[in-house]
């Protein structure tokens, strides 16, 4: 008799099998520190959001300005992860780190930006959240809030991609 599987494997020597992880589980480790998603910013229409609403999602928190040329080239596949992946539970947040609401408002306009967009300048709290915020910086966090993968720096779609869909 073939046996073609660990599971298959165990249940023919009668112990246990291993346990499957969890969709996401594998990507992200188990001393993953948890998001500080207790938050609340204004978006660019100066409502109040608060980042704990998206718990239970898969989060792509982006913190950026519109003058970050490694920024600007994000955006586009930002925009494409967020319309193929929202109907699973996947929302991309953007955090402008920009000092004007109006030129953050245009910005988001022009870019075709579907997504929340939040202002995030003159912060205190962000850095003691998120540790330092060289732009841009990304970070994938699981439906659980955990930290999953941190970005400095311009990163291909392909790898966020990756992650996100670790996480379903």
């Amino acid at each position: 008799m073939a046996v073609r599987s660990a599971a298959g494997l165990a249940l023919l020597l009668g112990i246990a099998a291993p346990a499957r992880p969890e969709a996401g589980e594998a990507f992200c480790s188990a001393d993953a520190k948890p998001a500080k998603l207790d938050l609340t910013f204004k978006d660019v229409n100066g409502k109040p959001f608060a980042l704990s609403s998206y718990k239970g999602q898969v989060v792509l928190l982006d913190f950026w300005a519109t003058w970050c040329p490694p920024c600007r080239k994000e955006i586009p596949g930002f925009i494409e992860l967020y319309n193929s992946y929202r109907s699973r539970g996947f929302v991309v947040i953007g955090v402008s780190m920009d000092d004007s609401r109006s030129d953050v408002k245009r910005f988001a306009k022009r870019f075709q930006m579907n997504y929340p967009i939040l202002l995030g300048a003159g912060r205190d709290d962000l850095e003691p959240a998120f540790g330092p915020l060289p732009l841009p910086t990304a970070f994938v966090i699981g439906r659980d809030g955990r930290i999953c993968a941190k970005h400095d720096g311009l990163t291909p779609k392909e790898q966020f991609e990756r992650e996100i869909g670790a996480l379903f």
